[in-house]
């Protein structure tokens, strides 16, 4: 099992994810610059936060033109696994790897808080070791979280189960008091129409150890692995 992790100019997650992968939870992971083309050696490539190319013009835009994205688009459609978390979600949005857009919270303020999450879909290789309606404790870090899309999009993303993760109440309520970002029907996360592409704002490799007050994000990385384990 090998995550590849890809790094752009102003990434600054990808060791966080190197960190939780292969010294917290003992996967195999490698950086990947984003000038590389070759990725088959790789079962997973995490495209992590930061922000990439000091998100200029806007978030992703630049990174869009990376030389990798071409053979990322190749690993997407051979059915390979991809996870963007906070600004690898905007990078795949921008590449149009998913849809919507993240557009500027709501408040108009940088959060950086912990955030709890309710399970939406579990039928996929991210989330198969949680149970439907769990709620996790993962934190939030980004300015521009605000997931968008028009209404036919956000229809068959409900119609097709591909919301992966709402923002919640420790209970479970998904009113619109508990959304950090303003973020349409509370989407902390959604998939693909093929389920092998995750796009997330939390940050699940901020919460792999119980010394940063919640393991709840471990899952996501050990749902892959038992997911890949069990589709060779």
């Amino acid at each position: 099992m090998l995550f590849g992790i890809i790094v752009f100019p102003g990434t600054w997650s990808d060791t966080d994810c190197f960190y939780a992968i292969q010294d917290v939870l003992g996967f195999r992971a490698e950086y990947v610059w984003h000038e590389e083309t070759d990725l088959s050696r790789f079962d997973c490539l995490i495209l992590p936060g930061g922000f990439s190319y000091g998100d200029y013009l806007r978030t992703g835009s630049i990174a869009k033109l990376s030389p990798i994205i071409a053979s990322l688009d190749s690993y997407i459609n051979s059915g390979k696994l991809v996870i963007g978390i906070c600004n690898g979600f905007q990078i795949l949005c921008e590449c149009g790897f998913l849809p919507g857009v993240l557009l500027k919270n709501d408040c108009l303020e940088y959060r950086c808080v912990q955030t709890n999450l309710k399970v939406a879909s579990n039928d996929h290789a991210f989330s198969n070791l949680y149970n439907i309606d769990k709620i996790l404790d993962i934190p939030i870090s980004h300015g521009e979280g605000n997931y968008y899309a028009d209404q036919e999009t956000i229809s068959n993303l409900e119609a097709n189960n591909q919301i992966a993760f709402r923002y919640s109440s420790p209970g479970g309520d998904t009113s619109a008091e508990y959304n950090p970002n303003g973020s349409i029907n509370n989407i902390a996360g959604i998939l693909n129409a093929s389920k092998n592409v995750l796009g997330m704002m939390p940050h699940p490799e901020r919460c792999c150890e119980s010394i940063l007050g919640s393991e709840d994000g471990a899952l996501i990385f050990k749902s892959i692995s038992k997911w890949i384990n069990k589709n060779i």
